[in-house]
């Protein structure tokens, strides 16, 4: 009986961490039923793990600048799509569909497909 119950607690130990890492990929902070489109220059292009980041000045119609932080998807996701940690620079000119945060605050959720550099072109033409 002592060992099952030892046993019991081992496999608990493996088994516990697993919750709170599936916990990590709620989405529910982003606003999914309300896409916005965001045109800006990058400043910085993140290709790590667990989620590659975009950090895009946007400015407005009256000239204000505001930087968004924007989460995408996993990097090595993204690579077997075709990104590469060099697939956006600083300064590169970009339009996409973002799913904001509910927060207001500025920031979103991307997708790979729904980016294009300011003149049509994708960033990255999917395999």
């Amino acid at each position: 009986m002592r060992r099952r119950l030892i046993a019991l607690l081992a496999s608990a130990v493996f088994v516990a961490p697993n919750g709170a890492v599936m916990a990590h990929h709620s989405s529910a902070m982003f606003d999914q039923g309300n896409p916005i489109e965001l045109e800006g220059s990058v400043q910085e292009f993140k290709f790590i793990s667990p989620h590659a980041f975009i950090i895009l000045q946007v400015t407005d119609r009256d000239g204000a600048a505001t930087v968004w932080n924007l989460e995408g998807g996993a990097a090595g996701a993204l690579a077997r799509t075709g990104w590469t940690n060099t697939s956006l620079k600083p300064g590169d000119k970009i339009k996409l569909t973002v799913e904001p945060l509910r927060s207001g605050a500025p920031g979103g959720a991307w997708n790979g497909e729904k980016i294009k550099f300011m003149d049509g072109q994708p960033v990255v033409v999917s395999h």
